[in-house]
């Protein structure tokens, strides 16, 4: 007894076995505020989920009376187009096999005015089978137009797309807003010339660019270079560091056309960008090791009177 008496008192008196217990004593505290703050956690999440639970039963409850008010305007809309003029409980009984409801007013006015809208019914065909018969028609001519279309625009891709020809450069002059670029009305065998802007003024001197005779790529879409619409393109054997416009064969004439031996076909009117017929076709046009201008070694040559060439360029791409 007095041992325990003594335990007791030094442990009274002793400040570490005090601040375990209350160490203790704080653990426990937390534990306790842990669960509440669970507990209160999981009520508030309840209570948000039935919060947005009614919420979303009023806005289903509006929805639906929003659709119940469209439905009766529209009902009412059809019924102002004549919808009601369609006698739908008499066909309905006639396809049925029951017997029609006889007429409230007897005698032959009644008879009279019952009989003409079951009669027109029968002789004329309804909208909807009008419609019937003549969409077959429209689709057929829909598919013809469709099948032509395709067969002009998805032709192969080749030299023969583009409307070369031979023109003759009747004047050039420098573009007033670009120091670059040349301004010519070159004539390709039709009424009137055609104005053509060439990037050329650092390559050819202006003395070189009058009155001579070039190939011209005729069916690009013009395209207007600083506020001057270009019609054609001169084509020119090209590199980085030179440049030279190709020279038709001796005896050639504006409007002369520049074909490809095993490329025959007619040119496009016009390219149309969106297929990017002269980009897939110019990686392929180059100077040979004579400097003939040629597609996939087919010379670029006019029917008669010979071929294309560059003067000095070599094994150079053409554009």
């Amino acid at each position: 007894m007095f041992l325990v008496r003594s335990l007791v008192k030094m442990s009274s008196h002793n400040p570490l076995l005090r601040l375990e217990q209350r160490a203790a004593e704080a653990d426990q505290i937390i534990e306790y505020l842990k669960q509440q703050i669970h507990l209160l956690k999981e009520k508030a999440i309840v209570q948000a989920s039935v919060r947005e639970e009614k919420k979303l039963m009023v806005e289903n409850a509006k929805l639906k009376s929003d659709i119940e008010e469209l439905k009766k305007q529209l009902l009412e809309k059809e019924k102002s187009r004549g919808v009601r003029e369609i006698l739908v409980p008499s066909d309905a009984s006639v396809e049925c096999g029951s017997k029609p409801t006889p007429p409230t007013s007897s005698g032959p006015a009644a008879s009279a005015s019952s009989a003409p809208p079951v009669a027109a019914a029968a002789q004329k065909p309804s909208p909807k089978e009008e419609s019937k018969k003549k969409k077959p028609e429209k689709k057929g001519e829909k598919a013809e137009k469709k099948q032509a279309a395709p067969s002009q625009e998805e032709a192969k891709v080749d030299v023969s797309r583009l409307d070369l020809r031979i023109g003759r450069i009747i004047t050039a002059e420098k573009h007033p807003d670009a120091d670059s670029l040349y301004v010519e009305q070159v004539d390709v065998g039709e009424a009137s010339p055609r104005t053509v802007v060439s990037g050329l003024v650092k390559h050819i001197p202006l003395d070189q660019m009058q009155n001579r005779m070039a190939v011209l790529l005729c069916n690009l879409k013009p395209a207007k270079m600083r506020g001057v619409v270009s019609q054609a393109m001169v084509m020119c054997a090209s590199s980085p560091e030179k440049v030279e416009i190709l020279d038709p064969p001796s005896g050639a004439a504006p409007g002369d056309r520049v074909t490809f031996q095993g490329f025959p076909g007619e040119p496009d009117k016009e390219l149309n960008p969106k297929k990017k017929v002269w980009e897939q076709v110019q990686p392929d046009l180059l100077t040979d090791g004579q400097c003939v201008a040629t597609y996939k070694g087919a010379a670029f040559e006019v029917a008669g009177k010979g071929v294309c060439k560059a003067q000095t360029m070599s094994n150079s791409g053409i554009k």
